[in-house]
């Protein structure tokens, strides 16, 4: 079989799909069809939001899908008639067995770790935020119970000190791109060994969960040693961003803060409480259970995302702490 024999059909939605789908045409491979989210209402204008994928599958003509519900017999006949033999899926909802069981090849996925290791919606950000020292993608053929299909190949990279969920992502979104390739290519020539996951497990291990990230995730909490604090920031940079509160001398809630990049922590004996805030108009440190972090970038509820010490030249932080 060629790549222009091989009928594909993508399956996905935000930009991380996108390089994988420019990556697949680019490379002279047949994507048949492609299946996204349907067009939502989004922010506070309510305007009519596409997505990545559909705005480039427009733009480059290919055929294209957006149902309510993948199993409404219309779509499932629909897609069909594309008489496909793999899909592809990329950061979309999850199949039913009438959709991934239908090409002969199979359904695979790509997944932004290395599985077993933070199966779930947020596998980036919680690598980072646990503090883990390398990541990865993972391509694996799809079955009944979510991320958890055998193994068909795997990339991984190291995260710096530095990296935070977005640069992290924009990496990973690359060797996606030349992973989901690769997987194809070996499709064709017939020399995937899929691997399943359970065998990958030491005795004893279980799977990471990599649940998705809601707002009360993100609210940072200053008990926590600064190590984790420092982590969670950066594991949730640019977007959504980790957040506290700002509360003044009386304990009145004067707004809600983002924070999207601190220092390194700082080892101190605090001997103040955890949220106290150090401001001398240049930099801002806040305490932590066993030190400080230095805010170096942030954002008040309404405002724009500016430096600290831009931060502070426009408000008065005597007696103020986060919370």
């Amino acid at each position: 079989m060629t790549k222009d024999e091989l009928r594909i059909v993508f399956f996905g939605t935000p930009q991380f799909a996108v390089e994988s789908l420019d990556r697949l045409l680019r490379e002279g491979y047949n994507v048949v069809g492609v299946v996204t989210m349907p067009d939502k209402p989004a922010g506070r204008g309510h305007r009519i939001y596409q997505s990545d994928v559909k705005r480039y599958a427009v733009e480059h003509d290919l055929p294209l899908l957006q149902p309510v519900s993948l199993k409404d017999e219309a779509f499932v006949e629909q897609l069909r008639a594309w008489n496909a033999q793999l899909f592809i899926v990329i950061a979309f909802r999850m199949l039913p067995q009438v959709v991934w069981a239908m090409p002969p090849l199979g359904t695979f996925n790509l997944h932004a770790s290395l599985l077993p290791r933070y199966r779930g919606a947020a596998p980036i950000n919680w690598a980072v935020m646990n503090g883990d020292t390398v990541t990865g993608v993972t391509t694996f053929f799809l079955k009944h119970e979510i991320d958890t299909g055998d193994i068909i190949g795997q990339r991984s990279i190291p995260i710096s000190r530095t990296d935070n969920a977005g640069t992290v992502h924009d990496r990973l979104m690359m060797l996606g791109a030349d992973m989901v390739q690769q997987t194809v290519a070996d499709i064709i020539a017939g020399t995937v060994h899929p691997v399943p996951q359970d065998t990958l497990l030491t005795a004893g291990q279980q799977p990471t969960p990599a649940p998705k990230i809601f707002k009360d995730t993100c609210r940072i909490n200053w008990q926590w040693p600064a190590e984790r604090v420092y982590n969670h920031v950066r594991g949730l940079s640019p977007y959504p961003a980790a957040w506290s509160t700002l509360v003044d001398a009386s304990g009145n809630v004067l707004t809600d803060i983002k924070i999207f990049e601190t220092n390194e922590p700082q080892a101190s004996d605090n001997a103040v409480p955890a949220g106290t805030i150090v401001a001398d108009g240049k930099t801002l440190r806040v305490a932590c259970a066993d030190g400080w972090l230095t805010v170096l970038s942030l954002q008040q509820a309404g405002k724009r995302r500016m430096a600290a010490d831009e931060f502070m030249r426009g408000t008065r932080l005597d007696g103020c702490h986060l919370a």
